[in-house]
Parts: C-alpha cells; structure tokens; sequence
C-alpha cells in the first residue's frame, strides 16, 4: 500500500521550490515510500527499557578545578592588547539595553 502520493511529492517540490520531472517525482516517491517502510521495520524494536541518547558513543568532558592563579606577564599581556582599562581588556560593547 502506497502512503506517498506522486502529488504529495508534487506538493513538498513546489514548496521546496524544485522542479520534477515524472520520473524524478515517481523515484522520489518510491524512496520516501522505502524510507517510511524502514521506520515502520524500526517502530517494532522494544525500546521500553532503553536509556535515551543524542550519540552513538559516549562523550564525557573531561573538567579540571577551577584555581585562581597568578600569571607572572599579566602586564605584558594587558599591554599586547588594542585597548584595556586598569588589571582589565577593554572591548567593544555587543548588548544593547532596550
């Protein structure tokens, strides 16, 4: 049983601004029809008892303390820099206040 409809396809070109031709809307069709048919293979998998994720393999940061330290060059590298106002880099302001 067909679920895409060659005006349905049709319909998401125009939308998408795309010009097809018959046989490009009837391929579109058959592999918008061939992806639905592996979701619908993929809905029967039992996930109930399956953590969510966003990766396929796990990320972990890895954090170090947070030290305040001293830099021995904090005047040399105050002074490398285009402007700065007293222990401080001064920049340009981005955020505007409404």
């Amino acid at each position: 049983m067909k679920r895409i409809s060659s005006n349905e396809v049709k319909k998401v070109a125009q939308l998408a601004r795309l010009e097809l031709n018959e046989s490009e809307t009837q391929k579109h069709a058959e592999q918008l029809e061939n992806i639905l048919s592996y979701i619908k293979q993929l809905e029967k998998i039992d996930t109930e008892n399956i953590p969510c994720t966003t990766r396929a393999i796990e990320v972990l940061n890895v954090f170090r303390k947070d030290e305040k330290k001293e830099y021995e060059n904090s005047e040399e590298l105050l002074n490398l820099a285009p402007s700065r106002e007293n222990q401080f880099f001064k920049v340009p302001k981005i955020i505007s206040e409404k």
